[in-house]
């Protein structure tokens, strides 16, 4: 169709209607197909059984019939086994293809954040935190020593360093 005229609504069901139809039909005659194609096998590889003899004849079927039971059932059993170790040893392949794959870590980017929203994105948004360390910090006045450099000032000096001394002496 070009691209310019579009499918009417109904022509479109009318065109699904149709196709489901014919899909109907397949599956029924595929189903039929099946059918026959099972009896032919049962046909070919299971003649009917002669039920008219007497019971030690009917016993002696029943015998071949279990152990023909048995067969199957063993060939079963060893089939599921190999298919359940090789679903196993591929399980076990899988695994080290992507052992030895590795994981593969993505490129990081550089992201420029300050420490507040980098502590925001971490605890979220109704945590309030701040990185300002300055505006916690106590503030220290410094002592100004006065100094003089007067000639008989020398003695009061030395005598307060002595007083010093002994202070530390007596703790």
């Amino acid at each position: 169709m070009s691209e310019g005229k579009k499918m009417t609504s109904s022509r479109r069901h009318h065109l699904k209607s149709l196709m489901l139809q014919i899909a109907a039909s397949w599956i029924e005659q595929e189903k039929k197909d099946i059918v026959a194609a099972k009896e032919a096998y049962l046909s070919e590889n299971c003649p009917t059984p002669d039920l008219g003899g007497d019971q030690a004849a009917l016993m002696e079927l029943c015998k071949k019939i279990h152990a023909a039971i048995d067969k199957v059932d063993e060939a079963r059993y060893d089939a599921e086994a190999k298919v359940q170790k090789s679903d196993k040893e591929i399980e076990d392949l899988k695994l080290k293809v992507v052992e030895l794959a590795g994981v593969k870590k993505p490129a990081l980017k550089k992201v420029r954040m300050s420490a507040d929203a980098m502590l925001q994105a971490l605890l979220g948004g109704k945590h309030k935190v701040t990185m300002d360390l300055r505006a916690n910090l106590k503030q220290v006045k410094k002592e100004v020593k006065e100094e003089s450099n007067e000639a008989g000032d020398w003695r009061k000096n030395i005598e307060d360093k002595a007083d010093r001394k002994k202070m530390f002496e007596t703790s």
